[in-house]
């Protein structure tokens, strides 16, 4: 088999490498342009099974450029600006860039013919998840943020071409990924970095209330980017209404208080934070996400590793490794 992913060079595009390396003999093919959040450091465990090409995704691939990748069998297309608060300060480069690149590779994918297209999305597009509910598959599409809204544009562009070109998509809602070689704009790093140099942590919440999340390590997102592959067979049109659909859900939740007080306790410094309400500091972000991850965990998917041993391994490899600390 001959898998395609973008973003290859992009903090969950390297876990996946690494997952599959470890668990197929698929060759991998990477596109990336190294404009964005890519970092070519990512890609020093990557084995002979990869091959990375250069490519701005916000333009077309060319047919000689298709030539040259070859035949594909699969395609994941996890590349975006992904980050809340850069898209409320700018939020023109991130729309366009997360639009242009999921047209890109839909366009790739008319030419190439995939078994399936992977539409990596995240579970911001369903908006906030009231305390006791969790979004379902189909659930509203409500995003409370530009970044929220072109991951929600990506999805529906998607499901158009699967309705009118037969592109085989499969959508994937995650939650907060977290893992080794994450940038420090992200909030587990940045808890490391800050609790390691004796720092004050915000927390944003109130007392009354905390915003939580499901965290869930990059390399069961991985795993089940796999289990889907090679276990599920994408929905076709006329035979459903709607492409397949999966919520990629870890096994607990837990608030942003309790995180940094694990993450301190892991890192052995005591924890100083303050709390900021984040209606009134942060506005476009959602107290809480929670996804319902049934349908996976009925069809036999669970994530392998759980959090409080996935964090435990994290903050240990990213004390030992500081460089991705800066």
């Amino acid at each position: 088999m001959r898998v395609l992913l973008t973003g290859i060079a992009g903090f969950i595009g390297s876990h996946i490498v690494e997952h599959l390396q470890a668990n197929t003999d698929w060759d991998i093919i990477g596109l990336a342009s190294f404009r964005h959040r890519g970092d070519a450091l990512r890609a020093d465990s990557f084995g002979p099974q990869v091959t990375i090409h250069h490519a701005d995704l916000t333009a077309p691939i060319s047919e000689r450029q298709a030539e040259r990748i070859g035949p594909i069998d699969y395609i994941i297309n996890a590349a975006a600006e992904s980050h809340v608060d850069r898209s409320i300060e700018d939020p023109r480069p991130f729309i366009e860039n997360n639009v242009s690149t999921a047209i890109t590779m839909l366009e790739y994918a008319r030419l190439v013919k995939p078994l399936a297209f992977v539409q990596v999305s995240t579970d911001e597009v369903y908006g906030p998840a009231p305390v006791g509910h969790f979004a379902a598959e189909w659930d509203a599409i409500v995003p409370s943020n530009p970044y929220a809204a072109s991951k929600a544009a990506q999805e529906a562009i998607a499901i158009s071409y699967w309705r009118t070109y037969g592109v085989p998509v499969v959508i994937t809602n995650t939650m907060n990924n977290f893992g080794e070689r994450q940038d420090t704009e992200k909030y587990i790093p940045m808890l490391i970095r800050r609790i390691a140099a004796g720092e004050k942590v915000t927390v944003h919440g109130s007392p009354k209330q905390i915003g939580s999340r499901f965290y869930l390590h990059a390399r069961n997102h991985a795993d089940a980017l796999l289990f889907i592959l090679e276990q599920l067979t994408p929905a076709t049109y006329p035979k459903r209404a709607r492409p397949s659909r999966y919520n990629v859900v870890g096994e607990s939740e837990i608030d942003n208080l309790e995180l940094a007080r694990e993450v301190a306790d892991l890192v052995g410094k005591p924890l100083d934070y303050e709390l900021l309400d984040f209606h009134a500091t942060r506005p476009g972000h959602d107290a809480r996400y929670a996804l319902d991850g049934g349908t996976l965990r009925t069809l036999g998917w669970t994530p392998p590793v759980g959090l409080h041993e996935s964090l435990a391994r994290t903050v240990a490899w990213t004390m030992a490794n500081p460089e991705w600390l800066r």
